[in-house]
């Protein structure tokens, strides 16, 4: 089985960044197929554009734009891509990452797919921390690196604990956030008091109700600026009320606006 070394992928790597210990490349995928395969470091996965399979030894993962991997120390795994053009953007780190930032080496583990909207708006942040050209990009991807091992941890640790209704919930949630939906009828199907869940959902997910709506609305958007060339067309397409409530919920996720988001992107 091959082995990748520090900074190694397959494909054609069209730009690589080094920030003490993190390793970041925007990369083609240009082979059909990847026999199994494991990495020296741990590294997360961004698909920009384009889509593939992705298989380790417990999951099979239909991966398309905005899908988001983490794959730990030496996790062996395949790549499937069709006949499409396909870009990810990786994050390698290194052992001596973790220790000076003081992060447990086994604080995340295995390998899997993320789908928390909050994690995923980190890592768009972190592409466009890479593209902007400014003074500070190594402080900016630290700062929201840490931010997402954090938000990482917290997920992983919490998942035992949660009630069956959080994982129902956010399964809800993901399947019709583009819909208007009400807090009393969202009790009703889950079983439990509103109330209640007004009350825990913060503990939870970490944010209210109407923002997680908001961060998955703007996260869908990120994966359609490029098939539609209006705004006024990606808003609606989300569920977002008109162009310019999108262009302020983006903003304020983002920290740049959408058309600036698609220069960078492209």
């Amino acid at each position: 089985m091959k082995s990748l070394r520090h900074g190694e992928f397959f494909g054609q790597t069209n730009e690589t960044l080094n920030f003490d210990g993190v390793t970041i490349t925007d990369t083609e995928y240009t082979h059909s197929f990847v026999d199994w395969h494991y990495h020296e470091n741990p590294y997360l996965t961004f698909l920009l554009q384009g889509n593939m399979t992705e298989g380790n030894k417990k999951e099979i993962y239909d991966c398309s734009a905005g899908t988001l991997l983490y794959h730990h120390w030496e996790d062996a795994h395949y790549n499937i891509k069709p006949d499409v053009f396909t870009r990810g953007f990786h994050i390698e780190i290194t052992e001596d990452w973790f220790e000076r930032f003081h992060v447990p080496k086994t604080q995340v583990e295995g390998s899997f797919t993320i789908k928390n909207p909050a994690i995923k708006l980190l890592m768009h942040q972190i592409f466009k921390e890479t593209k902007l050209n400014d003074d500070f990009p190594d402080l900016s991807v630290h700062q929201l690196l840490l931010n997402l091992f954090d938000q990482l941890s917290n997920q992983k640790s919490d998942t035992k604990k949660k009630p069956a209704w959080v994982k129902q919930l956010d399964e809800i949630l993901h399947e019709h956030f583009t819909e208007k939906l009400n807090l009393v009828e969202l009790s009703q199907t889950l079983n439990i008091h509103p109330a209640h869940l007004s009350r825990d959902f913060q503990k939870y997910f970490q944010c209210n109700l109407g923002e997680y709506l908001r961060k998955l609305k703007v996260e869908r958007s990120l994966q359609l600026l490029n098939e539609f060339e209006s705004l006024s067309e990606v808003a609606l397409e989300c569920g977002f009320s008109d162009q310019n409530h999108f262009i302020r919920c983006f903003k304020a996720n983002i920290g740049v606006t959408p058309w600036k988001y698609r220069n960078i992107l492209k």
